[in-house]
């Protein structure tokens, strides 16, 4: 039975390339609090205006104020979307949950219309959570986004990809985040993930720092990263 807490806001849920799978975190989620997954038309051959359009299209059909809660391609979804619609004070806050780097030089070829990130400050609270040892995005890059984005970020220390083969089960520290946006949107809801799990990187120094090295990166794009995987496993 959904929580009080989850009744007051809708929370969807925004899957990445192929899918969450059953045993991901965000299908216990579904699962188990009754949250609502956007469905894409073809998982496989994401294109970034059908995605766009998916969303908000579920954002029409309910007016009810809402959470997005997205991992990998899915951030990118909520950028982009974002930074088209006009729709977008429908939205309180949103947690992202392991960005990919698709401005990669590697990055598989199905992902070819999302390759230019959006990078237009979000007009939501959002809070968002990297891993420093994803294998799809490097720290600096992760934090160059969050900075653009306007979003905290909090590093969960050597977690891959955030998915299902982190081992997180149902993630009650990651829906104790959403929680917490569900309730005050502007909180900073970094509590939630327990000390020593966590590894904020948050400052404004940090940021810039990373947005920095992250800007060397794209300039020096044509020599891709040993070890980039080919695709982008949920």
């Amino acid at each position: 039975m959904a929580d009080a807490v989850h009744e007051a806001k809708r929370v969807l849920i925004l899957p990445g390339w192929q899918n969450s799978g059953p045993e991901h975190w965000q299908s216990r989620w579904e699962r188990l609090h009754g949250f609502e997954r956007v469905q894409q038309a073809d998982w496989d051959l994401p294109l970034r205006g059908d995605w766009m359009m998916q969303l908000e299209q579920a954002l029409l059909d309910d007016p009810r104020p809402v959470v997005l809660v997205a991992h990998s391609l899915g951030c990118q979804l909520v950028a982009s979307w974002a930074a088209h619609s006009r729709n977008t004070a429908v939205v309180t806050s949103a947690l992202l949950v392991a960005p990919p780097d698709t401005a990669h030089p590697e990055t598989p070829p199905q992902l070819a219309s999302w390759r230019v990130i959006s990078r237009q400050a979000l007009p939501f609270a959002s809070c968002m959570l990297y891993s420093s040892n994803d294998p799809f995005c490097a720290s600096t890059r992760a934090l160059a986004m969050a900075r653009d984005w306007g979003s905290q970020a909090i590093g969960l220390g050597a977690a891959g990809h955030i998915n299902a083969d982190t081992g997180l089960g149902d993630w009650p520290a990651g829906l104790e985040l959403v929680q917490q946006l569900q309730a005050n949107p502007k909180s900073q809801p970094g509590r939630a993930i327990q000390a020593g799990q966590a590894d904020r990187a948050d400052s404004a120094e940090q940021a810039e720092q990373a947005a920095q090295a992250a800007e060397k990166d794209e300039a020096n794009s044509a020599s891709p990263a040993a070890g980039q995987p080919k695709s982008l496993k949920q």
